[in-house]
């Protein structure tokens, strides 16, 4: 997620520009049919786009971002918030270099940071924050805790990424009507609900989907193929029903899997790490090192 503010407001010269492709492709695609009447409901626009992408006049991502676009304006933050329990959350308590592998593990940007309990979230830390300060034990953790932004579950999509854009947050912690912590909700999720799957650094060069870590871990795309997994880890993985690593993951877990999911196969745990509706995107693959037998024990 990029650390750049937001853009709080588009200029005038944007904003006409903008309306003026919105009322050409409102033209081209209405000029597809002979209608008597302007769309009534969802599903008259949703017809049209339909129709209009199926005959050429829009693509695929513009289809695809237009129907994202009208589906947005009716969720909530509740609607796609990572839960509670899947959070990602750093100990106020824990010394800074303690905290650099889970940093790089977890791979976020943003970290809510509580104290003595998980529902008591007093800020949020910044990665980059923190990184700037591994080299000086001393540092201490709450010196770099920024405030944290709370919204309700029933805070509308639509208003959040407008406050987020005037308020330069990109992360707000989720609570119910009684206070209580219920997820989190990020820009990026947010924006992912209008353009899709936005992809991170590790997408930078397609060919590539398995990255080491160190010699016992790895971050995987769950579409990495099996066999190229097994080469690289020289790893036994069954090759005969699946391709994919996420195919055969969902299989062991007899789901779709979701963030936190973990499995263990031999010597190998596997982590979800991100996810969406249809797919893991992203594995963690630790291996847990052989302990060889001292000569007592044998």
């Amino acid at each position: 997620m990029s650390s750049e503010p937001y853009p709080s407001s588009a200029t005038p010269d944007n904003k006409q520009a903008k309306h003026s492709i919105w009322r050409r492709m409102s033209q081209k695609i209405k000029g597809l049919f002979s209608l008597q009447h302007e769309p009534e409901d969802r599903e008259d626009i949703n017809e049209l786009l339909n129709t209009a992408h199926a005959r050429g006049i829009i693509d695929q991502d513009t289809h695809k971002m237009v129907l994202g676009s009208i589906s947005f304006t009716e969720k909530i933050a509740s609607d796609i918030m990572v839960s509670r329990s899947k959070m990602d959350c750093v100990d106020i308590q824990q010394d800074i270099k303690e905290l650099v592998p889970f940093i790089i593990e977890t791979a976020h940007s943003r970290f809510p940071v509580y104290e003595e309990e998980r529902d008591n979230i007093i800020g949020i830390l910044l990665a980059k924050d923190l990184l700037r300060y591994v080299s000086n034990p001393e540092q201490n953790i709450r010196s770099l805790v920024r405030p944290a932004y709370f919204v309700p579950e029933t805070k509308p999509l639509k208003n959040l990424l407008q406050e987020f854009k005037t308020t330069r947050n990109h992360l707000a912690i989720v609570v119910d009507e009684y206070g209580s912590i219920t997820g989190l909700v990020t820009m990026e999720d947010i924006l992912e609900q209008i353009v899709g799957e936005i992809e991170d650094e590790y997408d930078e060069e397609a060919e590539q989907t398995i990255f080491p870590e160190s010699i016992h871990s790895w971050r995987v795309m769950g579409i990495s193929t099996i066999k190229q997994l097994n080469e690289t880890l020289q790893s036994h993985i069954p090759e005969d029903e699946y391709d994919t690593i996420g195919g055969w993951l969902a299989s062991e877990l007899d789901h779709i899997p979701k963030r936190g999911d973990s499995y263990t196969f031999e010597d190998l745990t596997f982590k979800v790490l991100r996810a969406d509706e249809k797919r893991a995107q992203w594995i963690h693959i630790r291996r847990t090192p052989m302990v060889t037998p001292t000569s007592e024990e044998s």
